[in-house]
């Protein structure tokens, strides 16, 4: 009976091992996929990693566009800060070396002294004119001799004085002549208004004096010339010996 017991048992086993064969064919179903499980704590932090390599420098040009289009709006004006404490003094500096000279400067003009000066301003003039020419009529009277000129201011090849030291002058002439003449202090001062004088006489020997007194600023100038009145032709043709003294000098300066 124990025997029948165990084969039967056997032969049980051995259906179950043929009927749990399968094909190729033969596939289970798939399962449903699980459920997310709940989130784990936060793990410890990790070391420190290593230092990374130096940048390497990037040289390529970027153009100027797209700069323009990287660079963000302009920000408001800010408002202006407290003004900060003065600074410091700073030490004195070494002395520079020396500059070059300069170049000279224009050369001065008198103006004469004061009025406390001992040595007040001083101009004067006398010149001389001895020819057998007579001067042309409305032309500057010319000279060739100088009697006085001090400091300088008449220039006796032109006839002009021209005036250096600003104030009073006293111009007086004298001629001699053997025929009629006729001369005329003109100044900038005078303009069209000229001071002439004029001799007439017969005599052989004829003298013709003039003078004024005039104040001149500076480089107004004066002069002698001659002018045609009641001269014959015969008179301006004359050769013989005639002279013209200019005197002028500085009453007082201004």
């Amino acid at each position: 009976m124990g025997e029948y017991y165990g084969l039967a048992v056997a032969v049980g086993v051995a259906l179950l091992l043929s009927t749990g064969q399968c094909d190729v064919n033969c596939k289970g179903l798939d399962g449903r996929p699980g459920e997310a499980g709940p989130l784990g704590r936060d793990g410890w932090p990790g070391q420190k990693g290593e230092k990374g390599e130096p940048a390497v420098a990037d040289n390529t040009q970027v153009d100027a566009n797209t700069l323009l289009m990287l660079r963000g709006e302009m920000g408001s004006r800010g408002l202006q800060g407290d003004m900060g404490p003065k600074g410091y003094r700073g030490a004195l500096g070494a002395v520079g070396p020396s500059g070059q000279p300069g170049q000279p400067g224009p050369e001065g003009k008198s103006i004469g002294h004061s009025d406390d000066s001992p040595q007040q301003a001083k101009s004067a003039f006398s010149v001389i004119r001895n020819t057998n020419t007579y001067p042309t009529f409305n032309q500057v009277v010319t000279y060739q001799t100088y009697a006085v000129n001090r400091p300088g201011d008449f220039d006796k090849d032109t006839g002009y004085f021209t005036c250096r030291i600003p104030g009073v002058y006293y111009f007086v002439f004298h001629s001699m002549a053997k025929v009629s003449m006729c001369l005329r202090i003109a100044s900038e001062v005078l303009g069209q208004d000229k001071i002439g004088f004029c001799d007439y006489n017969r005599n052989l020997d004829q003298v013709l004096s003039g003078g004024v007194v005039l104040e001149l600023r500076f480089e107004q100038r004066v002069w002698l010339e001659s002018f045609k009145e009641h001269q014959t032709d015969n008179d301006a043709r004359d050769s013989r010996e005639k002279e013209i003294i200019f005197n002028g000098f500085l009453l007082f300066a201004n």
